[in-house]
């Protein structure tokens, strides 16, 4: 499973844990050498202490010679008789800690007879409690000391890491003369990183300015053709034409309109900006939806269809013109080439746009993949590749953009371009209400 936590998170945590296991078992040990001391130097002590008071204390008549914190217990001694609570006692060495009592007990049997040494041990119990004291403080310090060290090795650690993280985001970084990355870091897995970096950087360079160097040819190769055929439409169209030869030729001058339209827009989205001063060239909303109701209405009429162009509140800033002309009329064809009766309608909000049509609609299951590059649906009409609404989408997220769509197969089709949020809802209530 991968861990979640940020790498230097994952640092401090491996410094931490390490230490836990580390210092635990070392204090743990610390522990249980104290007891095992304990048991082995009390047991010998006593057996020492027992051992006096039976081989010449005992054997000489006298009263044991102990310490004031040393008590003698026998079973054969109506002077010091064996309290009931030792009795059950085993041989050997016990210890008694409880609240009111803290003392070693050593018990022994020779020919039938119970001997018992009780010796008080508080004031060893006092300094056990601090020496325990100072393990468990040192294993908390070594915990706390493991946590700044790791936090200060995360910083080392991850400052080549951030550093070379900030240096590939950084949008110079696809200029063509942008100096290589690897010759700021070591040798060292980071250097490689930076290395694997400068390659794959070089390699979408190289890609990129290839594009550039195409779009720009085709640009230039294309505008010439496009050029000799709208001033050659001008031309025809001054002359004396019958209805039908005058219809043609509009409809040649309106489809080399649309081409430059499409080779300016292609140009535009790959070179991430303006192109021959279109910076300060701007539009309406109504503006374009007007020009596109006029070079759309007759054709959208000439299938049997009605077309609306409806304000509900009409945006009043400056767009790009190439950009919502093309947008807008990959919308008006889609509606166009899939809708066979009922309306189209092209409706103006105070933040965008929606276009409206009651075509056979699109499946749920396809809703989700309408947007992607060469994806036509089951009904698909024309000879198109399916690179309309991929490119209107690529317009819309060019400049900031937000494009929706609802369908029902039953009651049509809504695109909703929002020039600042998505409001999806409100196709949803226009094609509830139709």
């Amino acid at each position: 499973m991968i861990s979640r936590l940020p790498f230097s998170q994952r640092i401090v945590t491996a410094f931490v844990l390490m230490t836990v296991l580390v210092s635990g078992s070392f204090s743990l040990g610390i522990v249980a050498v104290v007891h095992f001391v304990e048991d082995q130097l009390i047991t010998k002590e006593l057996h020492g202490k027992l051992s006096l008071v039976l081989h010449e204390d005992i054997k000489a008549g006298r009263a044991p010679q102990l310490d004031a914190r040393t008590r003698f217990f026998a079973s054969n001694s109506a002077g010091h008789p064996i309290p009931e609570r030792f009795k059950d006692f085993s041989e050997g060495f016990t210890e008694i800690e409880d609240e009111n009592e803290a003392a070693y007990v050593y018990l022994t049997e020779i020919n039938g007879v119970r001997y018992v040494l009780l010796q008080e041990q508080q004031e060893f119990e006092d300094r056990e409690e601090i020496l325990f004291s100072v393990v468990l403080a040192g294993f908390l310090l070594s915990i706390i000391c493991a946590w700044g060290l790791g936090v200060i090795m995360a910083r080392q650690v991850m400052e080549p890491v951030a550093r070379l993280a900030g240096q590939v985001r950084h949008r110079d970084q696809l200029a063509t003369r942008t100096a290589p990355l690897a010759p700021d870091y070591a040798d060292d897995e980071i250097g490689h990183l930076a290395a694997a970096f400068d390659s794959t950087l070089g390699q979408l360079r190289r890609s990129i300015e290839r594009e550039r160097l195409f779009t720009s040819d085709v640009s230039h190769e294309l505008r010439t053709p496009l050029m000799v055929i709208s001033t050659s439409c001008e031309l025809l169209l001054e002359n004396q034409l019958h209805d039908g030869q005058r219809e043609q030729i509009e409809r040649i001058a309106r489809a080399a309109r649309d081409m430059n339209d499409l080779v300016r827009t292609f140009l535009m989205l790959a070179r991430s900006g303006p192109v021959d001063g279109t910076e300060a060239e701007t539009v309406t909303l109504a503006d374009v939806a007007r020009e596109q109701a006029e070079l759309w209405e007759a054709a959208i009429h000439a299938k049997g269809l009605d077309f609306e162009l409806i304000d509900e509140g009409t945006d009043k800033a400056g767009h790009n013109p190439t950009f919502l002309r093309t947008v807008m009329a990959n919308l008006l064809r889609n509606a166009l080439h899939y809708t066979a009766r009922g309306t189209v309608r092209l409706v103006l909000e105070h933040d965008g746009f929606r276009i409206e049509d009651t075509g056979m609609g699109i499946s749920a299951h396809e809703q989700e993949r309408i947007f992607q590059p060469f994806v036509r649906g089951s009904a698909a009409r024309g000879e198109g590749l399916g690179l309309g609404l991929s490119l209107v989408k690529r317009i819309c997220e060019h400049n900031g953009w937000n494009i929706s769509s609802t369908s029902d197969q039953q009651t049509g089709t809504c695109f909703k371009v929002s020039f600042t949020s998505s409001r999806a809802v409100v196709c949803r209530q226009a094609l509830e209400g139709r």
